[in-house]
């Protein structure tokens, strides 16, 4: 089984004009953008468009939480133009973050809520993580658990393995634990510790996650595709022709 490939377009946000970045993506041998905001913003319809004229998909797309919570119906609206079936908050501030248990449940809940919403039309929600949520809490316990615990089946996540690796984590342990929640899967890659051109990112493949062990796992999940994604690429070609390459070496 080989995957639709996104590109997470936050990869390349310092390189605009990001609509010029599709022809290339396409050229590699990509099938599709998850755009993140302010990307998609502006106007829904140029960006649909300009995914269009490239043959290019959206599979889901990156959204706030707020958006969530406060303007559903203008996010669900985004989502049916842009041609996307899955809407992903992926991140809170840290100085919004709380530090309890209940805090956590209470931001799965709001997914839940959301999601509910956005089924009725034809989507899902799905959390996208990045380290904290695989930090103890002061109880030992953990973010990530509590917010699907809370959101229940209507939460779906996007598994990010390098921020997880990041986290002290093990990609194949929460690739397991989460198989039947896991939609999406980010094989963001992460250097050895120390290295800090890119903020210690990397393309795919060439970090220190060992992808091939991953891979028979990913195909025990829903995933329905794969995503590339760097931080703070110096080069994003670089890292978009050299991650994609990787994945189907991979037979992915």
């Amino acid at each position: 089984m080989t995957y639709p490939i996104s590109y997470q377009l936050y990869s390349s946000r310092n390189f605009p004009p990001l609509f010029a970045q599709f022809p290339k993506l396409k050229s590699f041998g990509y099938d599709a953008i998850e755009p993140w905001l302010p990307a998609y913003e502006a106007d829904p319809k140029a960006f649909r468009q300009a995914l269009d004229d490239n043959g290019l998909k959206c599979h889901c797309f990156h959204m706030p939480l707020k958006g969530l919570v406060n303007e559903p119906n203008r996010f669900i609206d985004i989502a049916l133009t842009i041609g996307a079936s899955i809407m992903i908050p992926p991140y809170v501030l840290p100085e919004e973050r709380g530090t309890t248990a209940e805090y956590w449940q209470g931001l799965g809940r709001q997914l839940r809520e959301g999601a509910v919403l956005a089924s009725k039309h034809g989507l899902m929600v799905a959390w996208h993580n990045h380290d904290f949520e695989f930090r103890p809490l002061a109880d030992s316990s953990r973010p990530i658990d509590h917010i699907l615990n809370s959101g229940g089946e209507n939460v779906c996540f996007e598994i990010d393995c390098g921020w997880i690796t990041r986290a002290g984590g093990d990609p194949a342990a929460e690739l397991k634990k989460f198989a039947d929640r896991i939609i999406a899967i980010q094989v963001k890659d992460m250097a050895p510790p120390g290295t800090t051109q890119d903020d210690g990112w990397t393309p795919t493949g060439d970090g220190i996650i060992d992808w091939p062990n991953l891979v028979p796992l990913f195909r025990k999940t829903k995933a329905g595709h794969i995503v590339t994604e760097h931080d703070n690429p110096s080069d994003w070609r670089v890292f978009a022709k050299r991650s994609v390459d990787y994945l189907k070496k991979l037979g992915l």
